[in-house]
C-alpha cells in the first residue's frame, strides 16, 4: 500500500533575497530528510532495498559529513582528522563506501546531524555569500576556492539527488511516498 505524506512547504515563491533563498531551501531538504527516516524501524534503517547497497542510515551519516566537508573544511580550510568519517572501515578516504558502526544509533546520529547543521547556519551566518572558501586542505590551489554561495549551490543539489534516492528506497521498504 502506498501512503504519501505531505511535508511543510518550500520557502515562498516571493522571497527574493538569494540568502534567505539558498538557507531556506537548505533548512527544508534538512528537514525533508529526517522526515523520510522517521518512523522506519532500526532494521530498516540498517538494510537496503537497492542494488547499489547504501541504507538510510548510511545516508544520513553520509550527508551531515557533507555538511562537515563543505563547511568546515571546505569554506573554512579547518584540519580536520576524518573528513570522509561517512566512509570505511577501510583507509577513511572517498573511495570507499558509505558506512556506520553497529553500535551508533539513528538518536546518535540523528543528534550528530542536528548539531553539524547548527554549526553549519552559523558559517553561513557570518560570511557574506561572495566570500571564496579558505585556502587549506581540502582547496590548497588559491585560484580553484569555490564561493560560498557555489557551495550552498551544491549542497543543494546534493540534498535534492540523495532525497530523491531516498523517496525510491522509502517507497520500496515501506511504501511511503512523497514529503
Amino acid at each position: 500500500m502506498v501512503t504519501h505524506v505531505e511535508g511543510p512547504d518550500e520557502p515562498p515563491e516571493t522571497l527574493t533575497d538569494p540568502r534567505e533563498l539558498l538557507t531556506g531551501y537548505l533548512d527544508h531538504y534538512r528537514d525533508a530528510l529526517l522526515r523520510k527516516l522517521d518512523g522506519l524501524t532500526g532494521e530498516q534503517l540498517r538494510s537496503t532495498p537497492l542494488p547499489s547497497g547504501w541504507t538510510p542510515l548510511e545516508l544520513l551519516r553520509h550527508l551531515t559529513y557533507v555538511e562537515i566537508r563543505w563547511f568546515r573544511w571546505g569554506f573554512l580550510g579547518e584540519a580536520l582528522e576524518r573528513p570522509w568519517g561517512d566512509r570505511g572501515p577501510g583507509p577513511r578516504d572517498r573511495s570507499e563506501p558509505w558506512h556506520v558502526p553497529e553500535e551508533e544509533t539513528f538518536e546518535e546520529l540523528r543528534a550528530e546531524f542536528l548539531e553539524t547543521c547548527e554549526r553549519s547556519r552559523r558559517i553561513v551566518a557570518e560570511a557574506a555569500l561572495d566570500e571564496l572558501a579558505r585556502p587549506g586542505p581540502h582547496h590548497p590551489a588559491p585560484d580553484r576556492r569555490p564561493s560560498l554561495v557555489w557551495i550552498l549551490f551544491h549542497l543543494l543539489q546534493e540534498y535534492a539527488r540523495h532525497l530523491g534516492h531516498l523517496d525510491a528506497a522509502r517507497e520500496l521498504i515501506d511504501g511511503r511516498v512523497g514529503e
